[in-house]
């Protein structure tokens, strides 16, 4: 049974996108099986994986509006054991063309039952916003990865994000956990990542992961190749980082 782990944070730039698409690189390294759902307009994670989004047709769109079953719309990759849903700008309108039908918060879920023993792990990249389309993702998902980037202002809005996952649990998905909240960008030359990163730690004990994500220039460069960090350059920084979360995340599930 695939564990879906939505991957969520409304403010933009925190590493959201790089985290989704490197992780489920990472853990199709590590011989698990994954599906990667883009439900962000913006599409960056389909065109991280090297598809061209002109030329989506079906996607994350079409399954949300129940036109097409989940299996119609995933592709696969260049990335081993990695297929995706893929996104395109036309998801923008399924916020308002969703307003007034009945179960609007539960299309993804349902959409998701018969694909969802197929994989080990399901990976929802989310817009940088709280809109109907991340609340699907997180009324569909088993646990959500938060990013935090180590830089000013970290914790501001993270108060907001966890009020909607709380009423999210309240609401629609009880059995929604946090998975972890991940420190991205973090600069060990910076007085202020080192702060931030103990300021986290203090606040949420060991619902921060152990692995850090540091700033790295080829972690950058990958997306604009429409690469993953471990098919571009997989001995750098990034991809050491992104391959250790990967081995957290299943050490964490197969225990329990």
């Amino acid at each position: 049974m695939g564990k879906i782990i939505a991957i969520a944070n409304q403010k933009g730039g925190v590493g959201k996108t790089t985290t989704t698409v490197n992780l489920a690189a990472s853990l199709g390294v590590l011989e698990q099986k994954v599906l990667l759902i883009d439900a962000d307009p913006q599409a960056n994670a389909t065109s991280g994986l090297g598809i061209d989004v002109v030329s989506v047709e079906n996607g994350t769109y079409q399954v949300l509006e129940h036109a097409i079953s989940a299996k119609e719309a995933i592709i696969k990759t260049n990335s081993p054991n990695v297929d995706i849903m893929p996104s395109h700008i036309d998801l923008v309108a399924i916020e308002i063309e969703l307003v007034d039908k009945e179960k609007r918060e539960y299309m993804l879920k349902s959409a998701l039952k018969e694909v969802k023993d197929n994989y080990d792990y399901i990976v929802i990249d989310c817009a940088p916003s709280l809109g109907l389309i991340t609340v699907n993702a997180l009324t569909a998902a088993d646990s959500v990865i938060i990013p935090i980037q180590c830089e000013y202002y970290a914790l501001e809005g993270l108060g907001k994000l966890l009020n909607t996952i709380k009423s999210i649990q309240k609401i629609h998905n009880p059995d929604l956990d946090i998975e972890g909240l991940l420190l991205t960008m973090y600069d060990s030359r910076l007085r202020l990542s080192n702060q931030v990163v103990a300021e986290v730690k203090k606040h949420f004990h060991n619902m921060v992961f152990k692995t850090i994500i540091q700033r790295n220039i080829r972690l950058g460069e990958a997306p604009s190749y429409g690469e993953s960090i471990i098919a571009y350059d997989a001995t750098s920084k990034g991809a050491i980082n992104y391959i250790n979360l990967a081995h957290e995340i299943i050490k964490k599930n197969s225990n329990g």
